[in-house]
């Protein structure tokens, strides 16, 4: 006889008791589904909270209970709400082991007529729970995997022209935070291969994956916040300025931007330039500055403008993370919105 094992949750996030469990179930039952509610004590959305389990566990059937019942309740009225909906939901398929660490799998092991199967219901050899994770995804970094631990951290990126104070203020804010950043690939590479000033055109799609690497590699030690010093629109835009063109993959990749990134800054050239052997003048600042502008514009990017000291600088972006929801489309509010990134998309 086939068996059909089942579990659900809200999964937010996901962590390593919930692991331990699929994993259990996979190791005893033929097939495994997992339903996953919509919730509103994360602000991660359905859709990538079930992509965790997709990625991690491809052999899972994930339903996705976007009209699922709401709250968590031992009251029978509820209870009996839960069961009608998961039978519903079944259409019919028979499920042989209900799985669970919570005291639900005892009414909905009944109900489905099913073995109620506990795993680690004290907590015993994954001593954790998502209320822990939510409190401080930091401090029980061990108990989630990198894969779920990319997405509870704000990704926030600096752009502009050369000499705008971009690395300055991302190594000042990750020290301010306790966090990690992620530095410019670009800059490294081209000291490291430039010749007479010029890279070729080719190594514009190196630095671009070379870039994202480094993100990749910071944010999995990251602390709330992960701060970015310029991105593949930057680079884009060097590859423009040399060539007239840019590579297919680092064309893709700037396109890609407005997705990776969840909070834009753009570093105004209100500063004195430092002039060094690297850089190409205060004049070429100011067109590549505007360049940058121009090409947030078109991709639809908004953005929030830094000015002044470094001090005033941070102080602006403490003021924009101290509002800012994340997996929102807005800051605070929406009036905050409109008036800190569209007003600053303007003055761009």
């Amino acid at each position: 006889m086939k068996t059909l094992g089942l579990t659900l949750g809200k999964f937010a996030p996901l962590h390593k008791g919930h692991q331990f469990m699929i994993e259990t179930a996979l190791q005893e039952v033929d097939e495994l589904i997992v339903v996953i509610y919509e919730t509103t004590v994360s602000p991660i959305p359905l859709h990538i909270r079930a992509n965790w389990i997709r990625q991690l566990y491809p052999a899972v059937r994930v339903i996705e209970a976007w009209d699922g019942p709401d709250g968590y309740s031992d009251d029978r009225e509820h209870e009996m709400r839960e069961e009608q909906y998961i039978l519903g939901l079944l259409q019919g398929e028979q499920v042989t082991h209900f799985y669970s660490s919570e005291f639900y799998g005892k009414h909905m092991s009944i109900a489905l007529g099913a073995v109620d199967r506990r795993v680690d219901e004290a907590r015993g050899q994954v001593p954790i729970s998502a209320t822990m994770v939510r409190s401080d995804p930091f401090q029980y970094r061990d108990y989630v995997s990198d894969l779920v631990y990319r997405d509870l951290i704000t990704k926030v990126v600096f752009v502009g022209a050369m000499s705008t104070g971009k690395s300055t203020i991302t190594e000042a804010l990750a020290r301010r935070y306790g966090t990690t950043y992620a530095s410019e690939y670009g800059r490294d590479y081209w000291t490291a291969h430039q010749e007479d000033r010029r890279i070729g055109f080719e190594a514009f799609d190196e630095i671009a994956v070379g870039h994202i690497q480094r993100e990749e590699e910071a944010i999995l030690n990251a602390n709330r916040y992960l701060f970015v010093d310029t991105n593949a629109i930057t680079t884009y835009r060097f590859a423009m300025d040399y060539h007239g063109r840019a590579p297919e993959l680092l064309t893709h990749l700037a396109l890609e931007n407005a997705q990776r990134y969840d909070i834009f800054f753009l570093c105004d050239d209100d500063i004195p330039y430092d002039d060094t052997w690297d850089r190409s003048g205060d004049q070429k600042r100011h067109v590549f500055h505007k360049q940058i502008i121009a090409d947030l514009k078109e991709r639809r990017i908004p953005y929030i403008t830094l000015r002044g000291t470094l001090e005033e600088r941070m102080h602006k972006v403490d003021e924009v993370l101290r509002k800012f929801q994340p997996y929102s489309n807005y800051f605070g509010d929406k009036s905050d919105y409109k008036n800190t990134c569209h007003r600053s998309h303007a003055e761009g």
